[in-house]
């Protein structure tokens, strides 16, 4: 019997982690004053959250 080879995949050349697959991507374009504002109100956190993830922190604060 021929023995099968095991392919490896590897992920060169591409930043940040490797996508979870959990959740939907969405693209988000903001108006230079909203995203000065973004960057004012998460500089004032420690650490200073990504601007995702502070995106994210906003809207679960405002579900409740």
């Amino acid at each position: 019997m021929v023995e099968q080879q095991k392919t490896v995949i590897t992920r060169k050349g591409k930043r940040g982690p490797a996508p979870t697959g959990k959740g939907t991507l969405i693209g988000l374009r903001l108006q230079p004053e909203l995203l000065a504002w973004v960057d004012t109100e998460r500089a004032k956190l420690d650490p200073e959250p990504s601007r995702p993830e502070f995106i994210r922190q906003v809207l679960e604060d405002h579900r409740g």
